[in-house]
C-alpha cells in the first residue's frame, strides 16, 4: 500500500475502541487512507461531514468506524427495535459490501445488530427478520427502505424505531441527491429526527446548498481529498492508478474488437459496460457462446431476485466477465479501463480531459480481430429469443444514444444506422420511428421470412403460434395516427418534462422543509438569479452561499479503499 496511507490508527487525535483496532489489525488495515484520517476525528467529535474523495479512497471505513464509536458512546443502550445508525446507498451491490464490512466489526460488538434492506427479496421476509432480531444499524437502498416505512400494518413501526437515530450516512450522496431518488429520499428524511449526526460521502460533491440542507446538514465540515499532484481546484474523479484508454472503430467492428480483446485477456477479471439493459442481455448471451472456458455473468438494473446471487457469484470468481458495474484500481492497486469510440466520437476524449479531469490515452487497434457476427446471426436464426434480444438491443441503443447527456458530441443524426445494424448482427431492421422514411442500401436484410424463426423453448413457441393464429382471425381495423408515431426521443422529452413538473408539485405539497430552511432556499435562489444577471460576481456568490461552511483540504498521496 505504498503512497496510499496517512499514518497508523494510533496517530489519530481521538482514541479508537480496542475492539475496532483489533478488527482493523485482523483485516490487515495497518494504516489509514487520507479520507479516513480526515473524516474519522471530525465525525467522532459530533461534526456533520460532507466528504469528497475519488472512488477507491477508503470512504467506507471513514464512516463505519465513527458509526460504531457513536453507538458505543450512547448514554442509554439501544434496545432491540431501536435504530441508532442508518446507512443509505443507491445500489444493492454497494449496500451488500458495506454490510459485510459492518459485520466484520460487529463480531466484537455483539450488543449491536444490523439488517440489510435491499431489493431482490420478499419485503415481508425483511419485516419478519426485523421483528425477530431487531436492528440497531440499518443498511439500505432507498426504495426498499421507503417501503419498510409503510409496513406498519405488517407489524413493523419503523418510524418509531428511527426516533432513536444517532447517525445518518448517505453513501454515493451525489447519486442519492439526484432527481431519480429525490422524492423517495425526501420521504425517508421526513421520518428521521433532526438532532443527529449526518455524513455525506461521494466521489463528487454537488454545489447546491439546498440539497445539503435537505439532507439535514447544519454547518458541515467539508472534506475534499485529492491525490498527490492534483490541484485543489481541479475536479479529479478517478484514482491516479487507473489508466484510461480509448480505441476507435466503426459500429460494425465494435463487437468484433471487443470479443478479440476479451479473448486475449481471458485470464483476467473484466467488467464490460453496455448502455442499456437490453444490450447486456443480447451481447452477454453472445459472449457466453463466443468466449470458451470463461464464466460470463450478466447483471443490470431490471433484474429482480437473480441480481444479488449473480453479483455474489462474480465476486467469488477468480476470472470472469460481468456486464453492468464495478470498479478497479482500488486500495492502491493498478487498474485499466478501455472505451470503444466511433471515429466521429473522438472529440469526447478532449471533453473528458478538460471537463471531467479524466485524460484518456489512445490504444492501438486490437490485434487478431475475427469476424464473429455471422455466428451471432446464426444464434438468432436458431432461436427466436436471441432474435428478439437483438432487435430490442438495437432499439434501446438508438433510444439511449438520442438521450446521451453529451448530446453535442453523441448526435443521433450522425449515426450510420446500416453500420450499426451490421454491428448488432441483425437479420433485418426493426420498425421504429427513427428509421421511418429512410432507406439503407448498405444494409442487406436476410432473405428468409423472420416470422418462421421459432423459439427453442417449446412452451414459448406454442404461445407464439397461438397468438399468431388469433391475429390472423382478427378483422383489420383502420390505422389511427397516434402520438406513438413520433420519434421515441421526442416522446421521452415530453414525458420527462411532465414528470419533473409532477415531482416538483409533489415536493411542494408534501415538503418537510421548515420556515427557516425555506428562507435559506429562497435566499440562495435570489443569489443565483443575481449571478446570472451579472449583478454580483462569482466570488461574491461563492462567499455568500458558502457562509458558515468550513472547508478542509487534504493531499492524498494515492488512491485506496
Amino acid at each position: 500500500m505504498e503512497n496510499t496511507t496517512e499514518g497508523t490508527w494510533d496517530s489519530l487525535p481521538v482514541k479508537l475502541n480496542d475492539g475496532i483496532l483489533q478488527t482493523l489489525e485482523e483485516l490487515k488495515f495497518t494504516h489509514m487512507t487520507p479520507v479516513q484520517a480526515a473524516c474519522i476525528p471530525l465525525f467522532m467529535s459530533n461534526k456533520d461531514v460532507a466528504a469528497e474523495a475519488v472512488t477507491g479512497s477508503g470512504k467506507t471505513l471513514a464512516f463505519v468506524i465513527p458509526v460504531i464509536e457513536q453507538l458505543l458512546k450512547r448514554d442509554e443502550k439501544l434496545k432491540k427495535m431501536q435504530v441508532g445508525a442508518l446507512v443509505i446507498t443507491p445500489t444493492r451491490e454497494l449496500a451488500l459490501q458495506i454490510s459485510e464490512v459492518v459485520e466484520k466489526f460487529l463480531q466484537r460488538f455483539q450488543q449491536f445488530t444490523q439488517i440489510l434492506l435491499i431489493g431482490g427479496s420478499n419485503p415481508i421476509e425483511d419485516v419478519e427478520k426485523f421483528k425477530e432480531q431487531g436492528a440497531n444499524i440499518v443498511i439500505a437502498t432507498p426504495g426498499r427502505l421507503e417501503d419498510m416505512f409503510r409496513r406498519k400494518s405488517d407489524g413493523l413501526d419503523l418510524a418509531a424505531s428511527v426516533k432513536s437515530l444517532d447517525v445518518l450516512v448517505l453513501d454515493e450522496a451525489d447519486r442519492l441527491l439526484d432527481m431519480v431518488f429525490y422524492c423517495v429520499l425526501n420521504t425517508i428524511l421526513s421520518h428521521l429526527p433532526k438532532q443527529r449526526r449526518t455524513g455525506l460521502f461521494s466521489a463528487t460533491q454537488t454545489q447546491e446548498l439546498e440539497k445539503l440542507v435537505r439532507a439535514g446538514l447544519r454547518n458541515p465540515v467539508r472534506i475534499t481529498v485529492k491525490e498527490k499532484g492534483v490541484a485543489a481546484t481541479s475536479a479529479q474523479k478517478t484514482p491516479s492508478r487507473l489508466s484510461n484508454y480509448y480505441t476507435l472503430c466503426r459500429s460494425e467492428d465494435k463487437f468484433n474488437n471487443l470479443v478479440a480483446f476479451l479473448r486475449q485477456h481471458k485470464h483476467e477479471k473484466q467488467l464490460v459496460f453496455f448502455s442499456t439493459c437490453a444490450c447486456v442481455e443480447y451481447f452477454g448471451r453472445a459472449l457466453e457462446t463466443l468466449i470458451k472456458k470463461v464464466t460470463v455473468h450478466c447483471i443490470h438494473g431490471k433484474m429482480k431476485n437473480k441480481r444479488n446471487k449473480i453479483f455474489a457469484d462474480f465476486r467469488a470468481q477468480k476470472s470472469a466477465f460481468v456486464h453492468r458495474c464495478g470498479r478497479t484500481a482500488r486500495i492502491g492497486n493498478q487498474g485499466n479501463a478501455l472505451v470503444f469510440l466511433l471515429p466521429m466520437e473522438e472529440s469526447y476524449v478532449n471533453f473528458l480531459s478538460i471537463n471531467q479531469k479524466c485524460p484518456l490515452q489512445k490504444m492501438p487497434p486490437v490485434a487478431d480481430v475475427v469476424d464473429v457476427l455471422p455466428k451471432v446471426k446464426a444464434m438468432a436464426v436458431a432461436d427466436r429469443a436471441m432474435f428478439d434480444r437483438g432487435m430490442r438491443a438495437f432499439v434501446s441503443y438508438v433510444q439511449a444514444y438520442a438521450k446521451h447527456e453529451c448530446s453535442l458530441i453523441f448526435r443521433i443524426k450522425d449515426l450510420n444506422f446500416a453500420s450499426l445494424a451490421r454491428g448488432f448482427a441483425l437479420l433485418r431492421l426493426p420498425k421504429m420511428p427513427e428509421l421511418r422514411g429512410k432507406t439503407f442500401p448498405d444494409f442487406t436484410e436476410t432473405t428468409m421470412d423472420t416470422d418462421t424463426i421459432r423459439y427453442k423453448d417449446k412452451n414459448r413457441e406454442k404461445q407464439r403460434q397461438k397468438m399468431l393464429a388469433e391475429l390472423k382471425d382478427r378483422p383489420l381495423l383502420p390505422k389511427k395516427n397516434f402520438s406513438r408515431n413520433k420519434a421515441w426521443s421526442k416522446q421521452k422529452t415530453k414525458r420527462e418534462r411532465r414528470r419533473k413538473v409532477a415531482t416538483k408539485r409533489k415536493h411542494d405539497e408534501g415538503s418537510d422543509v421548515d420556515d427557516e430552511d425555506m428562507k435559506e432556499l429562497l435566499n440562495d435562489t435570489r443569489l443565483l438569479k443575481k449571478l446570472k444577471k451579472g449583478q454580483i460576481s462569482e466570488e461574491d456568490f461563492e462567499k455568500q452561499i458558502t457562509a458558515g461552511l468550513r472547508h478542509v483540504d487534504c493531499l492524498c498521496l494515492s488512491a485506496a479503499d
